[in-house]
C-alpha cells in the first residue's frame, strides 16, 4: 500500500497543502488585537479579522502588525511551495501555496475558522507570482478604493483580475490548466468572502473607507 504511487502522490498534495495551510492560519488583526489591546477584533465592527475592519476599530498605530503578518505569511507559504514544487513546477507551487495560504487565512484553525477575507495574503501572493499580475492587481485595488472609497470593490476588482492575468501570462506553460484552475479558485474565495459586500455595493449601502485620526471609538456588532 505505500508504494501504491497514486496513494503515495495524494499524501504529498496533501502534505504540501497543509504546510501552506498552516502560516495562512496565523492572522495579523487577530494577533495585533490580542498582543497590543488584550482584545479580538472579531467582537467589534463588521466582525471581520481583517486590515479594514482592525483600522475602524483601532485607528492606525499598529496597522502595521497586520500588515507584516498578513503579507509575511504569503511570503513564507510561497516560499515552502517554491521549494517543494522545485525548478520546473516553482509556478504552480506559487498558486498552490497562495490558494491554501489564503484557505488558512480564511477559515484558521487556530482561531475556530473564522478569519479575514484575505486580502493582504491575496496582494502579496500576487506580487509574489509575476510583476505583471501584481500591476493589474494592485493597481485596479488601488484606482477604484480611490475613486470609489470602497476597499471592497477594489478587493473584488483585483481577485477578478487574477484569472485574466494568468491567462494573459502564463496560456504558454505546459501546466497552465493546473495554474489557471488554482487562478479561479483563489478568485472565487475572494469573491464568496465578499458576497455580503456585494450585495451592499449592489444596494449602495456599502460602508466608505475613512481615515481616522487617532484612535477610533469601538463599537460591538450588532446581534
Amino acid at each position: 500500500m505505500v508504494g501504491n504511487p497514486v496513494l503515495v502522490s495524494m499524501l504529498a498534495v496533501l502534505g504540501a497543502a497543509t504546510l501552506c495551510y498552516i502560516p495562512g492560519g496565523v492572522n495579523g488583526a487577530i494577533v495585533a488585537s490580542h498582543l497590543f489591546y488584550g482584545d479580538d477584533v472579531r467582537k467589534y465592527g463588521s466582525g471581520n479579522a481583517g486590515l479594514t475592519n482592525f483600522y475602524r476599530i483601532y485607528g492606525a498605530k499598529y496597522a502595521w502588525c497586520v500588515i507584516l503578518v498578513d503579507m509575511g505569511k504569503a511570503a513564507v507559504a510561497v516560499a515552502l511551495g517554491t521549494w517543494i514544487f522545485g525548478p520546473e513546477g516553482a509556478i504552480f507551487g506559487k498558486y498552490f501555496a497562495g490558494f491554501f495560504c489564503i484557505v488558512g487565512h480564511m477559515f484558521p484553525f487556530l482561531y475556530r475558522f473564522k478569519g479575514g477575507k484575505g486580502i493582504l495574503c491575496s496582494g502579496m501572493t500576487l506580487i509574489l507570482l509575476d510583476w505583471r499580475v501584481a500591476l493589474a492587481g494592485w493597481g485596479l485595488f488601488a484606482f477604484m478604493w480611490l475613486a470609489t472609497k470602497y476597499v471592497s470593490l477594489g478587493s473584488v476588482c483585483a481577485a477578478v483580475s487574477l484569472p485574466v492575468m494568468t491567462w494573459v501570462v502564463y496560456r504558454g506553460e505546459e501546466d497552465f490548466p493546473a495554474i489557471f484552475a488554482l487562478s479561479l479558485l483563489m478568485a472565487l474565495l475572494v469573491l464568496w468572502a465578499h458576497r455580503e459586500n456585494i450585495k451592499r455595493l449592489l444596494t449602495g449601502t456599502e460602508n466608505k473607507f475613512e481615515w481616522h485620526k487617532g484612535e477610533p471609538k469601538r463599537k460591538k456588532q450588532k446581534t
